[in-house]
């Protein structure tokens, strides 16, 4: 894992960003979809710090994927799906003592608090299971759901049901609808029983218990889970009718009095380091709980407080996690293998000599781009010292060079695809001069790795979700020469009546799976536009940048049009770059997609079969919903991030600079060029006075 000061430039470091996005999206599928991660929660911190770094050293890759918007995964299609009413997000991350003095302060600034003014906060164990919502009606238990992707979980109601420790109806007098947040988790205690009874059974055992309880909860069969000893903590909320007291701590405690289980060792804290004191002393005890912990989770105690924090990306800035250190174990390095992504990338991947490291076995670790390795000067043969910081992917963290046996060589990575024998290369950014961090395989149009990554993307959950065909069938298909192109998919049906080599005939296939593929298919001929535009893996264009473009554009056409025309120093360049969370990285890479002649010929194919609806318009919310605001000059009653937080929370867009879309301008003592601009294209200008009538809707 590459250091986060190591020097790079913007192209090395858009590379890098991409390549990490993509990684990180594939653990979150594996761990809260599958229940299956492939490294440990270490290696996964260590991919997201780096990425974070990334975006905070290069602003300009902070486009609102991946790590800034999005949370946990899709929601499995094995369960109906419930929309959350608030959504789920996730925490930042803390991994040393200093930075939990810079969360802190940094949440004084924020508020405009000096440092010597009082300011509580909790500190409560980070419980290592499942996240679930519980949601009461007039204090009885009508509905349950997993996290999903943070909007949209699985309905798990049935199953929850059978957790003894969860009331079917609360204590007291809650409000009239309270949405109860928290873990479900298992003991080790359980957990080493459940697998002992896997065992004898002859059933695959469980890696760990956080596995085990999200095995267990998401049972189709509720008698499943009603056998296994799940148990809950409580800790957050979403909807709520009428909040019952003005404190993090104070709800935690109405919590237990409605009857829910609360964690006795979370504790008010007033400092830093009442904070730190609290979290080392949680560490020691750490072997001796029941239960898995991976952290310490803080949080502001004042509602009213975190309500004027608010959030930015995925996670508020009243709350941080603060992780325990990863753990490490030494193996040996037997290979390097290389895997092509959709885009060329030529990934190394180690293959290690399989090692448990907390409880998990790695055999894979990531070594990201050749000059990793010859940073960290691996060599095949060598033994490595690996960590992993949770549930998921391995870091090689160095070479134990005085166990080096004789004879070893230095890795040469390969100038030429694994797949499709065409030059792999370091491409040159003709602006900088300077080389890609990335070798890429140059096959684009031949190369079997790219097209079927591409197809794999294009029907991925997020895409065009067909069911029925996942990366084994296009895999198959892709080899057999049924799916070579995302419009091969939309004329598999026709194909197939003039075809003498019947799908049915194949192996793993039967009329009824048949059928079944077709009207999967066929329900895909419309499709979200959002949902079409991620499907086509427009480089930096991931769930969120898609459903900025389609919301922006409206319909598919629009769009097209103007990324046709979108050449550098164009109106419809501009018009890109200047959608909210998008940016000049973004715009290139929208323009670039349209301009290259074999994508407008698949994308001429593939709309004769498929039509892109336009997304649902959101309703205004408040005054300034959908609006684009400037702040401009000082302001006296709140931080210039809270006004921002503020505008955005009111479903406003905040822009740095004024332009002909800006709608409003609110202006401070000490306004200057951007005032004058303002008055210059006759846009409205209000003063913070306005401003805060404005937003409390008088």
């Amino acid at each position: 894992m590459k250091k986060p000061n190591r020097k790079l430039d913007f192209e090395q470091a858009r590379a890098e960003h991409a390549r990490l996005g993509a990684e990180i999206a594939r653990h979150d599928e594996l761990y809260y979809r599958e229940d299956a991660p492939a490294i440990s929660d270490a290696e996964y911190d260590a991919l997201r710090r780096r990425y974070e770094a990334l975006e905070k050293e290069f602003p300009e890759l902070a486009t609102g994927e991946s790590l800034s918007e999005k949370v946990g995964a899709a929601p499995s299609e094995k369960f109906a799906k419930i929309r959350h009413k608030v959504p789920v997000l996730s925490l930042g991350n803390i991994f040393a003592d200093v930075e939990v003095e810079e969360f802190v302060a940094r949440i004084r600034r924020f508020l405009g608090l000096s440092p010597d003014a009082p300011l509580a906060l909790t500190a409560e164990p980070k419980i290592d299971g499942l996240s679930c919502s519980l949601r009461y009606e007039e204090g009885r238990l009508v509905l349950a759901a997993t996290r999903g992707d943070g909007y949209e979980g699985e309905d798990v109601t049935a199953n929850v049901k059978t957790i003894g420790e969860i009331p079917h109806r609360l204590k007291g007098h809650p409000p009239s609808v309270l949405e109860v947040r928290g873990e479900v988790y298992m003991t080790r205690t359980d957990f080493a029983a459940l697998n002992a009874r896997q065992a004898e059974a002859g059933k695959p055992l469980f890696a760990n218990p956080r596995n085990s309880a999200a095995g267990s909860l998401r049972q189709l069969d509720p008698a499943i889970t009603a056998g296994r000893p799940l148990h809950f903590f409580a800790y957050a909320w979403g909807e709520v009718s009428q909040m019952p007291a003005s404190t993090q701590m104070s709800m935690i405690e109405a919590f237990k009095h409605y009857g829910l289980p609360t964690n006795p060792l979370t504790k008010l804290c007033h400092s830093a380091a009442e904070l730190l004191h609290h979290y080392h002393e949680i560490e020691n005890q750490r072997a001796a709980l029941p239960y898995d912990i991976d952290g310490v989770v803080y949080k502001v105690d004042s509602l009213a407080l975190q309500d004027r924090l608010g959030f930015v990306s995925r996670a508020p800035r009243w709350a941080a996690a603060h992780k325990f250190p990863a753990e490490q174990a030494t193996t040996i390095l037997r290979d390097i293998e290389i895997q092509v992504g959709r885009t060329g990338a030529m990934t190394p991947v180690a293959r290690l000599d399989p090692v448990t490291v907390g409880g998990v076995v790695v055999a894979n670790a990531t070594l990201h781009n050749e000059d990793e390795i010859k940073r960290l000067k691996v060599r095949i043969g060598d033994t490595v010292r690996i960590q992993r910081a949770g549930d998921v992917i391995p870091q090689i963290v160095e070479v134990l060079f005085d166990k080096r046996p004789e004879g070893t060589e230095e890795y040469k990575f390969p100038e030429h695809c694994p797949i499709c024998g065409s030059d792999a290369v370091r491409e040159t950014d003709p602006k900088t001069g300077r080389k890609d961090v990335v070798r890429r395989c140059t096959g684009t149009l031949i190369c079997p790795a790219q097209a079927v990554e591409r197809l794999k993307h294009f029907v991925s959950r997020n895409a065009f979700d067909i069911e029925g065909l996942g990366e084994k069938q296009i895999d198959q298909f892709y080899r057999e020469g049924l799916i070579r192109r995302p419009a091969d998919i939309f004329t598999l049906a026709e194909r197939d009546k003039r075809s003498t080599e019947k799908l049915v005939a194949r192996e793993g296939y039967g009329e009824t799976s048949v059928r079944n593929l077709f009207a999967a298919i066929d329900a895909r001929r419309e499709i979200p536009l959002n949902r079409f535009i991620f499907a086509l893996g427009i480089r930096h264009v991931g769930e969120t940048n898609a459903r900025r473009l389609a919301r922006h554009f409206g319909t598919f056409e629009a769009l097209r049009a103007t990324a046709r025309a979108a050449k550098e120093g164009t109106d419809a360049r501009a018009e890109i770059d200047n959608i909210e969370g998008l940016g000049e990285v973004v715009a290139e890479a929208i323009a670039d997609f349209f301009a290259e002649k074999h994508n407008e010929d698949e994308l001429d194919a593939l709309l004769q079969h498929v039509t892109p609806l336009p997304m649902e318009e959101v309703a205004a919310t408040s005054p300034v919903s959908g609006k684009t605001v400037v702040f401009t000059g000082s302001l006296e009653h709140m931080t210039r991030e809270e006004a921002k937080a503020q505008a955005e929370r009111l479903g406003a867009k905040v822009a740095a600079s004024v332009s002909s879309k800006t709608d409003l301008v609110v202006a401070g003592p000490g306004a200057g060029s951007k005032l004058a601009k303002a008055r210059e294209l006759g846009i409205k200008t209000i003063d913070e006075a306005e401003w805060l009538k404005l937003a409390s809707g008088e």
